[in-house]
């Protein structure tokens, strides 16, 4: 693919040259497996779960994981066109060539995705027509709990932790490498470790009818479980994302829920609760932060404000953060889990968003749920917000809940007005949004056998809603799609029979079904009539005594218990947390004369809730205390820092350059001056922007430093830090001015690869012509402009030409210029190297 790049959009997508990468040789490694993301690239790096697996198997000598995401439609295309498969992100080798491939089953709206990646790969889609020519296809994530609708796909799954389960499975292959298994006994190799489910040793029956199972002993699949996170790998030294949505240090501080949510899927398949240590999350954050130069860091786990110790670690981690300008992020907070100290030191670097989830407006609804949250506690925790100068506030609901009528509906509108009271009038640009999300019952909960509304009911509560929130000021609604929540719906408690419609599907275009813009549900509902399959049948209720299609893979819930809290619910009843009150008998812990129904595991392991502390740090009265902040906008020196900027590097845009170079400089220990105000950002400018996929040997960037340095000592630090393709030249001593020379010439060598001859002609007739009128988009539309001024003077080489740009008067991109100059040539047969930069 990367003989591609050229020509292909958002290339940077495909480089596989980040920061932090795992390059291994091929020649040393013994079984290679590719970590399949079945979403693009800024998702799939957003998402923890990869960057583990990735550190999990690459810290094995032997072993070699590599990235593999899925390309854009224009890019599929391009491959296509010219008989490339998709490729790894690291070594650009094609699928079909790995051991394996790991695909991230996050969600139920990626299954079109993985055949679009097998068939750019050229891998046939069903297990059953792979043999040992092929790659072991597997899968693995929260998904995979009832992942039945593409079981047909995958040669084996992983439910569960996969952190020893994907290391065991690839031992398993190395081993039958070596002595030429065959693929059944591979498989029957890996029906052997905990948390693997080989999808082919089960056999349909039809619908509402046990899965067979076909090998003795293997009846039922329990989940995967590390017992202890300390001693499990966690990357420190992260790979930087080119691009991601959520660009930031992940810090796991705990695994697992026990608040009992009865709607939440991964609350119930992720017990019990296992927190990190202090220590080992401190060597995480230090290292993290030193080894990334990231300027935010993110506490994470289903319920961070739950975390044992949340007050120990973010005062610990506070000044170190503080000091560097790297913002605190705790999401997943529930109400009354902060502190006020908490939430005035956060405020206090970076506010970054404040969301609250009483996915309810009543609070009788709330306790058929089981959240936890009152109205007092929720309006007390807003004030705490607006008093430490949050001006908005997201509230995320959740309609069409199990019991809920438009009573319910109206307590959303007026919980939101009330919280909007309650920042009183001196907020000016107070704004309260509501996120409102149809449920979707999910297997493994109390209320995987309730109906999904019905996709018009959706549309008729949204309207309900959007109704009453249009009467008032200062309240916004925003709503997730119907149409996405309906199929999810389908898949989420599918069974077998759906693989047949997701290969319909398929073939008809449904692909990025998670994305707004690209969802349609049409593909879905013609395959669906296409297999003789009825839509409202998989979002119906479910019989309690019947079979379910997920019945033979175990969380380690017993269904006993999941029965006992949708009567609870029914009841409204609330359910206290079991980490800090009784325990509940789910059936997942083995404590005191419990056993765990994960008897497997249980052998070996010690299956039990991991805490910190007894009790929150939290609870009873916290001390104030006062906020320091160093003063990062001092400015002790100016330097401009030239590099080169080649190879991979060639195809990263000026946006992308800023945040790589911003990390850089905080790994090198090179303190940067910040701007004031409320949004402090670093005090960095470029040149003129580098087109994507022209390269340079003079580029540069001015950077504020908050103490002096040689500049010898400057290029010595950084050059360590750059990722491939960026290299430190030389740095140059400038005044404290803002405003610094510019070049007025620039002088870039082209290289032709075809057409040389053609392309050499054109160059000439333009010389010699007085005029050159093109058409350039400005912001007040296209517009005729002359681009011969702009060539002062052109040299012929061997390879192609020299060219002078003179920029005195204006600018055009040289890349653009070229492709007008040569006929619009494809960036294939051309090749555009900035050499020099003229200031007088």
């Amino acid at each position: 693919m990367k003989e591609l790049l050229p020509i292909l959009p958002r290339p940077s997508r495909y480089l596989g040259s980040e920061w932090g990468v795992t390059i291994k040789d091929p020649a040393n490694v013994t079984v290679r497996c590719g970590l399949a993301f079945p979403d693009m690239y800024e998702v799939g790096m957003s998402y923890l779960g990869q960057k583990i697996l990735s550190e999990t198997v690459n810290v094995h000598p032997q072993f070699w994981a590599e990235r593999v995401f899925t390309p854009c439609e224009e890019t599929a295309a391009l491959l296509r066109e010219h008989d490339t498969p998709l490729t790894t992100l690291e070594s650009d080798t094609p699928l079909g060539e790995l051991d394996a491939i790991a695909f991230s089953l996050t969600h139920e709206l990626c299954y079109t995705n993985i055949l679009y990646m097998l068939d750019l790969a050229n891998i046939p889609f069903r297990a059953a027509e792979r043999d040992t020519s092929h790659p072991l296809v597997i899968a693995g994530g929260g998904a995979t709990f009832n992942a039945e609708p593409v079981a047909p796909f995958f040669d084996a799954m992983v439910i569960g932790d996969g952190e020893e389960t994907l290391p065991a499975i690839l031992s398993s292959i190395e081993q039958a490498k070596a002595t030429g298994t065959s693929k059944d006994d591979l498989l029957k190799e890996l029906a052997t470790i905990s948390g693997v489910y080989i999808p082919s040793f089960f056999e349909d029956q039809g619908p509402h009818t046990p899965l067979k199972p076909l090998l003795p002993g293997y009846e039922t699949v329990e989940k995967a479980i590390v017992a202890d996170l300390d001693k499990a790998h966690f990357p420190r030294g992260q790979v930087l994302a080119f691009d991601a949505i959520h660009d930031r240090l992940t810090m796991e501080i705990a695994r697992g829920c026990t608040r009992g949510c009865r709607f939440c899927q991964a609350g119930m398949i992720y017990r019990p609760v296992r927190e990190r240590s202090l220590e080992t999350l401190g060597d995480i954050l230090t290292r993290g932060l030193d080894e990334t130069g990231y300027e935010e860091t993110s506490m994470l786990s289903l319920s961070t404000g739950d975390f044992s110790a949340l007050n120990t670690f973010f005062t610990s981690s506070f000044d170190q953060c503080a000091s560097e300008q790297i913002a605190i992020s705790l999401p997943s907070l529930r109400v009354g889990s902060l502190s006020s100290p908490i939430m005035e030191r956060i405020s206090s670097i970076r506010r970054t968003g404040a969301t609250i989830a009483p996915e309810a407006g009543s609070q009788r609804l709330r306790d058929v749920i089981n959240k936890g949250v009152d109205e007092e506690g929720l309006l007390e925790h807003v004030r705490m917000l607006f008093e430490n100068g949050w001006q908005g506030v997201k509230l995320y609901f959740m309609i069409g809940l199990p019991t809920e009528t438009d009573a319910d509906l109206d307590a959303i509108v007026n919980l939101c007005l009330k919280v909007r009271d309650a920042a009183g009038r001196h907020i000016k640009r107070l704004q309260v949004t509501a996120a409102v999300s149809p449920f979707v019952p999910k297997p493994q909960t109390p209320f995987q056998w309730e109906p999904q509304i019905s996709y018009d009911e959706i549309y008729r509560r949204i309207g309900y809603l959007r109704d009453q929130f249009r009467r008032h000021k200062r309240i916004s609604m925003r709503f997730h799609e119907p149409e996405m929540t309906s199929l999810e719906g389908v898949f989420s408690r599918g069974d077998r029979r759906l693989a047949e419609v997701v290969e319909k599907a398929y073939a008809k275009g449904a692909l990025f079904s998670s994305w707004k813009d690209h969802l349609r549900l049409e593909p879905y509902k013609e395959a669906m009539d296409e297999a003789g399959l009825s839509w409202d049948e998989f979002i119906g209720s479910r019989d309690p005594e019947g079979a379910l299609p997920w019945d033979h893979l175990s969380c380690g819930l017993t269904k006993k218990y999941l029965l006992k809290e949708r009567n609870r619910a029914l009841d409204e009843k609330i359910t206290e947390d079991c980490r800090y009150n009784a325990c509940h008998n789910c059936g997942v812990c083995g404590v005191g004369e419990k056993k765990s129904t994960l008897k497997e595991q249980a052998k070996i392991k010690d299956i039990r809730p991991r805490m910190i502390f007894e009790e929150r740090d939290q609870e009873g009265e916290q001390p104030p205390y006062s906020v320091e902040i160093p003063d990062l906008t001092i400015k002790a020196a100016h330097f401009r820092l030239w590099y080169e900027k080649n190879g991979p590097a060639t195809y990263l845009s000026q946006l992308e350059l800023q945040a790589v170079f911003e990390r850089a400089f905080r790994r090198a220990g090179l303190p940067m001056s910040f701007s004031a105000g409320f949004h402090p950002m670093p005090r960095l400018s470029f040149g003129k922007a580098l087109p994507v996929g022209v390269s340079s040997a003079a580029e540069w960037i001015n950077v504020y430093l908050r103490e002096d340095f040689e500049p010898v000592e400057v290029i010595k630090r950084l050059m360590p830090t750059m990722p491939l393709g960026l290299k430190p030249l030389k740095a140059d001593r400038l005044s404290m001015g803002k405003k610094q020379p510019q070049a007025v010439e620039e002088v870039f060598e082209l290289s032709l690869a075809h057409n040389q001859e053609a392309h050499l002609a054109r160059w000439k007739d333009f010389m010699e012509t007085d005029k050159y009128i093109v058409e350039k988009r400005t912001k007040k539309g296209m517009k005729n402009f002359d681009i011969r001024p702009l060539v002062k003077e052109i040299t012929e080489t061997e390879t192609g030409l020299t060219l002078v740009l003179d920029w005195r008067e204006a600018y055009m991109s040289p890349l653009v210029l070229s492709k007008h100059v040569m006929n619009d040539a494809s960036p294939l047969e051309f090749q555009l190297t900035k050499v020099a930069q003229r200031f007088s």
